[in-house]
């Protein structure tokens, strides 16, 4: 290359706007739209309304319960009465397991119900339940060294909550240790910082060639009273019943709607949530809320009378509670088109505060300077790393993913628990998630160039 070469080039690239120069224009140019959209999901409670709606009229939604194929059935009229665009559904094979009747009572010392939930995936009790003494213990390490101990009792794992990440390991993988020590049960503290006697159910697993035990949550304050009792050298002896049952996978749904791109109608950025819950509460914070918020994003843009080049599609993804399936059948399904950008809200409608980024640096630099554009609110932060359950098998095709981040204070408080529902939402901080994925989703759809990998 020829020094003459070389100083054209050079000179090509002092002419060509840094990355910041042009992310600083696109915020420019969109200010006044972005205004408008925050206006309008904030001026009213229209999405909390409509949420309060579709958690009170269906209730919980467990994967392959007919309640959770009601609620997609109304959000299809809804969604056709509201305008949108290609409302449709995915077919997804999902999980069926079924709950039944179910019942914990501590026989000695002294008789007394202990509030349970049973754990999902988890095998039954043979009819007249199981009847045995306590073992608790602190960790899996704990365990293991009282392994002795273990042989037909039920085993409580009394791990107070750290992380999610943490403390969940009992949850899934509870039942494989104690069934290795030869329990006839398993039992878990609830994992959830906080509670009022509220058990909190979630999804365990067993392992081939490990025997199958009947695996539940208990509360917090009913995990420390048997710790207590254990520690004075009481005889704790429990009555353990289950009907749960896991039945042949049956078909379900995704569901979603679109505003279709102006220009670029084949480039698509998909939002939104998981439309199934647990068989507890309402599901209105996991994550009902999620999927309302993206919904209602399209609606107020296409009440704005805004199109934007690109097509933005609102999704509820099902069966992330039980199985994850909706999230991979929606890659397949969808395997031909061109996805500019996933964003995923699965952590409560609570306070919104930004975003967490996962793509290129050029990329992140675009969407920090977008998120100025939600300044007002406060709810424009970037953040590297973030994405979501639903999202995952789109991200690893390459697609850049987003995850809303919310003041997550108390999530687990009410997380898969009866106590999700619909009081503990702030109408107005609904609201506010809805404008900052609707002001997100809007930009990345509408600016000149596409969000680069």
């Amino acid at each position: 290359m020829t020094s003459r070469s070389i100083g054209l080039i050079a000179l090509g690239a002092l002419l060509l706007p840094a990355p910041g120069v042009q992310a600083q224009e696109i915020a420019n140019e969109y200010r006044d739209v972005a205004n408008r959209i925050i206006d309008a999901a904030t001026d009213d409670h229209d999405a909390y309304a409509r949420l309060t709606e579709l958690v009170e009229r269906f209730g919980p939604r467990i994967s392959g319960s007919s309640a959770l194929e009601r609620a997609i059935d109304w959000m299809i009229v809804e969604m056709e009465e509201d305008g949108l665009d290609n409302v449709d559904t995915d077919a997804v094979m999902v999980p069926h397991w079924v709950r039944g009747n179910e019942s914990l009572e501590m026989i000695l010392p002294w008789p007394r119900e202990l509030p349970m939930l049973g754990l999902g995936f988890s095998v039954g009790t043979p009819a007249g339940g199981i009847r045995g003494e306590v073992l608790v213990v602190n960790s899996f390490e704990d365990l293991e060294s009282r392994a002795d101990e273990a042989k037909g009792r039920i085993v409580l794992f009394n791990v107070p909550f750290t992380t999610y990440g943490q403390t969940v390991r009992y949850r899934s993988g509870g039942a494989v240790a104690a069934a290795r020590a030869g329990a006839v049960a398993s039992l878990i503290r609830s994992v959830t910082p906080y509670s009022q006697q509220t058990p909190h159910t979630g999804n365990s697993a067993y392992e081939d060639g490990v025997p199958k035990i009947p695996h539940a949550a208990i509360t917090v304050e009913d995990a420390d009273l048997l710790q207590r009792m254990q520690e004075r050298g009481e005889r704790v002896e429990l009555m353990l019943k289950m009907e749960a049952q896991t039945l042949p996978d049956t078909p379900g749904r995704n569901v979603m709607a679109e505003i279709v791109g102006s220009e670029f109608p084949d480039e698509v950025i998909v939002f939104g949530g998981h439309i199934d819950s647990w068989d507890v509460g309402q599901g209105a914070m996991d994550d009902a809320g999620g999927v309302v918020a993206a919904w209602e994003a399209i609606r107020i843009m296409k009440e704005l009378g805004l199109q934007p080049r690109r097509t933005i599609r609102a999704v509820g993804w099902t069966s992330e509670e039980q199985g994850r399936s909706g999230g991979p059948m929606y890659v397949e399904n969808h395997a031909d088109e061109d996805h500019i950008l996933a964003m995923e809200s699965d952590g409560g409608v609570f306070k919104p505060s930004g975003f967490g980024f996962t793509g290129s640096d050029e990329a992140f630099d675009i969407m920090q300077e977008i998120g100025t554009l939600l300044e007002r609110i406060e709810s424009g932060t970037i953040t590297r790393g973030g994405g979501g359950a639903d999202i995952a098998a789109l991200m690893a095709t390459g697609v850049p993913g987003m995850g809303l981040s919310v003041d997550g204070t108390k999530y687990f408080w009410y997380h898969h628990s009866d106590a999700d529902t619909i009081d503990k939402l702030d109408p107005d901080e609904v609201a506010l998630c809805v404008a900052t994925m609707a002001v997100i989703a809007y930009v990345v759809a509408d600016m000149p160039q596409r969000l680069p990998r």
